[in-house]
């Protein structure tokens, strides 16, 4: 579980969460929703301990961030909206073998996890391929192996979509499906909801860094007109 305990948080004296609680729950898909500069962004950031609240607490399985960094960063995986602001190493192997060696793990355990996450992703046997000569859906797809490859409870996901082309878009939205039915919590923010609706458990709303919709997703879409987000049209949603 990822537990946010009246959690505020402010740049330069312009605050962006202010007195946020949310509970994200094992094995939940939750989509995070909301225009641009809304504080989702700087919320997810906070599961990890990527940024520390100001004031209020954020907790992971009942530990505070604060309090073990390792084990946060262990058990919530994070995928950028860029993912090339996460590659740490030149070939698609090497960069996912980089959180598990920082563990401390046996040289068989991190090829283990290396070899399991990028067939997760589809992208298996491309160890060596350098991350610079990828697509744009491959290069994500390499980031998700990545924070796969910590072996977290949750996956968390900020804006995964942009920029991919449609074939793209369609092989990250079928990983996280799957994912996400072998018990893997998902917490993906956007401010597009069309791809993501019907996979989701609920949808949490912000508008100027507070939460204002956290609902099932049949009775989040009428509190979501107004936010500057894309929803669905009831017309798309039938089978």
């Amino acid at each position: 579980m990822i537990e946010f305990r009246s959690v505020s948080h402010a740049f330069d004296d312009v605050t962006v969460l202010e007195d946020v609680s949310l509970s994200i729950d094992d094995g939940e898909f939750v989509v995070l929703a909301g225009a641009n500069g809304s504080g989702k962004t700087t919320l997810l950031r906070h599961c990890n301990g990527l940024l520390e609240p100001d004031s209020g607490e954020v907790l992971v399985d009942d530990t505070p961030v604060s309090a073990d960094l390792v084990a946060a960063r262990s058990a919530v995986g994070m995928v950028f909206q860029h993912p090339r602001d996460q590659f740490v190493a030149a070939t698609i192997g090497a960069d996912v073998a980089f959180g598990p060696e920082n563990l401390g793990l046996e040289r068989s355990e991190i090829d283990r996890r290396v070899e399991a996450s990028l067939e997760a992703v589809n992208m298996a046997g491309r160890e060596d391929e350098h991350i610079d000569a990828l697509s744009g859906g491959e290069q994500s797809r390499v980031a998700i192996a990545g924070a796969l490859a910590m072996e977290p409870t949750h996956l968390v996901l900020d804006e995964p979509f942009t920029g991919l082309d449609d074939p793209a878009r369609r092989s990250v939205l079928a990983r996280l499906e799957s994912l996400a039915a072998e018990g893997t919590g998902v917490l993906l923010a956007t401010h597009d909801l069309r791809d993501v609706f019907d996979l989701a458990d609920r949808v949490i709303a912000m508008r100027d860094g507070r939460v204002v919709v956290d609902e099932p997703p049949d009775r989040a879409r009428e509190a979501l007109a107004g936010l500057e987000v894309r929803v669905p049209s009831r017309r798309a949603d039938r089978p």
